[in-house]
């Protein structure tokens, strides 16, 4: 397995730029420097029809939030939405890191987005950012309406802890019998932080995130270590998967998650499930958000509003 050029391009732009590995770095200093790296690698954002910020009530206090629908939708009446939960190690990130991600598969996939903020480690330990994650999504389904979404179209999605999120969030509608979700979008997620599989070892040093990064951000989202087998932490290691939303998982080569995402594909699709694999074998975890200079990007935007397609036909 090879590096692609553009991946290549990029480890070489960090090792230049002399950027110290994340978890050398206080959780604070870190949170700074990707915010400051997030926005030299995002792409010119793209107009939507609309877009606004509000805050929605959640367990603990407001949760902030990012409304979009779709350049060309303003006619278009109740549209089908995506929730959706940025990545960033539950620690990282927020509504702008993500923000040209969710125009493009609203503007894509003719949709409405809503993204979270949700509360992040480690002022918020687990199951803060869940909690949110879960309050965010049951606010816009009693909201459509006031949305002008249709409640019957409803899927969930984020990358990497914001894919741990929208997983964990599945079951648990699935769970409680409501929300019923059209699909969820499953990219690079981290689906096991009990770190109890055979999972790392590969990925070491070099790369955006390594082995050590996952169990620094695993250390400052779950310090209690009997709660990482929790399936709201580990959604791998739920009971049963049976009877949950398509899904689609979208897989980049050179990650430490790469290996539990493939059996998260493996364990759905045994339980019955519809699954859709995309694997991207010379990128790096974090391609999605890095468009402007990852290109691939744009074509796992594509794949995500593929699968979102029938689901959100009606």
């Amino acid at each position: 397995m090879k590096l692609d050029d553009d991946s290549q391009a990029f480890l070489d732009l960090i090792k230049k730029l002399g950027r110290p590995p994340l978890n050398s770095l206080p959780p604070l200093e870190g949170r700074e420097m990707y915010r400051r790296g997030r926005m030299a690698t995002q792409p010119d954002l793209p107009h939507v029809d609309r877009v606004k910020d509000f805050e929605v009530p959640g367990p603990n206090g407001p949760i902030g939030v990012r409304f979009y629908r779709g350049a060309g939708t303003h006619e278009k009446g109740a549209l089908p939405v995506l929730v959706y939960y940025h990545g960033g190690g539950w620690v990282l990130g927020d509504l702008d890191s993500h923000d040209w991600v969710c125009r493009k598969i609203a503007n894509s996939g003719q949709c409405a987005v809503l993204s979270v903020d949700y509360r992040m480690a480690p002022e918020h330990v687990f199951p803060a950012a869940f909690d949110d994650s879960l309050a965010a999504l049951r606010w816009t389904v009693d909201n459509a309406s006031r949305l002008k979404i249709d409640p019957s179209r409803v899927a969930v999605g984020g990358d990497s802890a914001g894919g741990n999120l929208a997983a964990a969030v599945a079951i648990a509608a699935r769970d409680s019998g409501s929300p019923r979700l059209a699909a969820q979008i499953l990219v690079y997620p981290a689906v096991d932080l009990s770190m109890s599989g055979d999972y790392y070892g590969r990925f070491t040093k070099d790369l955006i995130l390594t082995d050590d990064t996952m169990r620094w951000f695993i250390d400052l989202y779950v310090p209690v270590v009997e709660q990482r087998k929790d399936w709201r932490a580990s959604p791998l290691l739920a009971k049963s998967l049976a009877n949950l939303p398509p899904a689609l998982v979208v897989l980049a080569g050179f990650d430490p998650l790469c290996a539990e995402g493939e059996l998260y594909a493996e364990k759905l699709k045994a339980a019955g499930n519809s699954v859709s694999v995309v694997r991207y074998p010379g990128q790096l975890h974090g391609f999605l958000s890095n468009g402007k200079l990852l290109p691939r990007a744009e074509l796992a935007i594509k794949d995500i509003v593929v699968a979102l397609e029938p689901a959100f036909a009606g």
